[in-house]
């Protein structure tokens, strides 16, 4: 039987949403939230032990996000997660018009909302992560009829899945964890768009498509650093990029390296200790 590693992580002060964002950068089977700790969960075959979570904490005791922290690793057998993971989730209004809501949950549609159905599967991107929220927020301010939108790091196929729901007329969703193309899928099936969304298991270097109107990237800044020269390639000359997965501290260095590609900075979004900067492409 499979076997996975938990890793239960309790800081003071309790900062989960930025904690749990930092430890994303880990290839991570799952983030469980509770009243009073965090739950990790990686299969023992990916090898992260103790120590990889033990670097991202103490990274982020000494930007002053936590003052301590106490760390705990056991060893389970295979079990659903998923049924634990759902005790948590709940409805999520991230804007006036957008809501996301699991499956197993009721909502009530509100004139002229877009419900999106998300179904997490341990893939990030609920709608609830600050980084998330953001992004989609721009998103609805930038995407037009008819545009094709590419999301890079899709994990649950969320952003793609929206910006079809706001008028986009094609979304590729692009993740390298097959659980997120598996995850992404299945989304984009209870949603019935199909026609409309893809979500392809590849890296950004090997989708063929270009000339995209609009892309997104919710990763992390070193990845968006690595792959900036790919993301300049795969985008329209007039088009727009939305990056989060971001620290206040992270927009400087990120502002100069896409300003050196030819973006230019549109705007800034902040919640908390987390921001998503949206360029203009200019030539």
């Amino acid at each position: 039987m499979k076997k996975f590693k938990q890793f239960i992580i309790r800081t003071i002060p309790q900062n989960n949403e930025i904690v749990s964002g930092l430890l994303w950068q880990l290839n991570l089977d799952g983030i469980n939230e509770t009243e009073n700790e965090l739950i990790v969960f990686a299969d023992e075959s990916k090898n992260i032990s103790a120590d990889d979570i033990k670097r991202i904490l103490d990274e982020a005791e000494k930007n002053n996000f936590i003052e301590s922290y106490n760390l705990i690793e056991e060893e389970l057998e295979d079990r659903n997660w998923n049924e634990e993971y759902e005790k948590n989730v709940k409805v999520i209004e991230v804007t006036d018009k957008i809501v996301i809501k699991p499956s197993f949950k009721e909502y009530h549609q509100k004139a002229g909302q877009i419900v999106i159905t998300i179904d997490p599967k341990m893939s990030f991107g609920t709608g609830e992560h600050q980084t998330t929220k953001m992004v989609l927020k721009f998103l609805e301010k930038y995407v037009k009829h008819g545009n094709t939108v590419l999301d890079v790091g899709t994990g649950t196929g969320i952003l793609a899945i929206a910006s079809v729901f706001l008028g986009a007329e094609k979304a590729l969703g692009i993740d390298n964890d097959e659980w997120c193309y598996l995850n992404g899928n299945e989304n984009v099936k209870i949603n019935n768009v199909e026609n409309k969304v893809e979500i392809r298991l590849a890296e950004i270097h090997q989708i063929s498509e270009k000339n995209f109107d609009i892309i997104t990237a919710n990763i992390n800044k070193n990845v968006l650093i690595e792959i900036a020269d790919e993301i300049k390639s795969k985008i329209k000359k007039t088009g727009i990029l939305i990056l989060s997965g971001l620290l206040i501290s992270d927009e400087e260095e990120i502002a100069k390296k896409y300003s050196s590609l030819g973006f230019k900075l549109l705007e800034k979004m902040q919640i908390d200790e987390w921001i998503s900067l949206s360029f203009h492409s200019e030539s």
